[in-house]
């Protein structure tokens, strides 16, 4: 096996699938709900098989990485206009914020960049590319895996099928771009195509947070019968009623221990 692929099974605990929470929206959003008190957040966090946040928080999240069984360290390499939400940014820009050899240097164990396309602009579509081959080939250099991150432009999500074109085409050049695994949007009924046309592991994000606990429960159960290796859920754990029943929850759904309405019954999620 490579070092990539040493650490990359990491992210999978006796080979189940695996829950990642995202608590790095600081980049894009500042402080919001669920996240404002960074440290504690954090440390609700142990019970997650990995944890994605900025390189430079890894040093205010408390003893969340300290121990045995502690949840693997993600951190992410570029920055992208399109995450800033509240600003309603729509050419997805995209530039290095750390270089993968800093990132390692402050504790991250497998990193994530990335990659937005038909931004309406073809040379900023390659710049994009160019800044993720070139983040792929820093990681390749340490040994250290790569999540490739889709993510489309604004509006798209509302047109179904182009949506979901995109996400499929998309992953696929990423895949093909060095990545090794995938975090992207679930598509619906047709994500087996996405998960089908890649050979390495797939992450369903979660997205907007949802009114019902049970939803986010039934939305990675679709994610996972349809190939996904595991989610990405910020918004829906960091603001649960209670982060950290909600993520026992969601791991026993992922690794096929129980239906969402069993562990909603388990955990008491509404």
């Amino acid at each position: 096996m490579r070092g990539r692929d040493i650490r990359l099974s990491k992210l999978f605990p006796g080979g189940e699938n695996s829950v990642v929470v995202a608590i790095d929206h600081g980049q894009t959003f500042g402080p919001m709900a669920g996240l404002a008190q960074f440290t504690q957040a954090a440390e609700r966090l142990k019970k997650a098989d990995a944890v994605l946040l900025a390189p430079q928080m890894i040093r205010f999240s408390g003893n969340l990485f300290v121990g045995k069984g502690s949840p693997t360290v993600i951190t992410r390499l570029n920055w992208n206009t399109i995450h800033c939400e509240p600003w309603h940014y729509q050419e997805a820009h995209i530039v290095k914020a750390i270089s993968a050899r800093a990132a390692v240097a402050a504790g991250s164990e497998v990193l994530i960049a990335s990659l937005v396309l038909q931004t309406g602009n073809e040379e900023n579509d390659a710049r994009n590319v160019q800044v993720f081959a070139h983040l792929v080939e820093e990681t390749y250099e340490l040994g250290i895996p790569l999540i490739g991150e889709v993510f489309p432009i604004g509006g798209l999500q509302a047109k179904s099928d182009e949506f979901h074109d995109y996400i499929k085409k998309t992953c696929r050049i990423v895949c093909e771009l060095g990545a090794d695994a995938i975090k992207t949007f679930y598509t619906g009924e047709r994500f087996a195509e996405v998960t089908e046309g890649v050979p390495i592991p797939v992450f369903a994000l979660g997205a907007e947070k949802l009114e019902y606990e049970r939803d986010a429960l039934k939305l990675a159960h679709k994610a996972v019968n349809a190939g996904a290796r595991g989610v990405v859920f910020g918004r829906n754990v960091v603001q649960a009623r209670d982060p950290s029943q909600f993520l026992c929850g969601l791991k026993d759904v992922i690794k096929g221990r129980a239906t969402p309405d069993q562990a909603a019954a388990t955990y008491d999620l509404v």
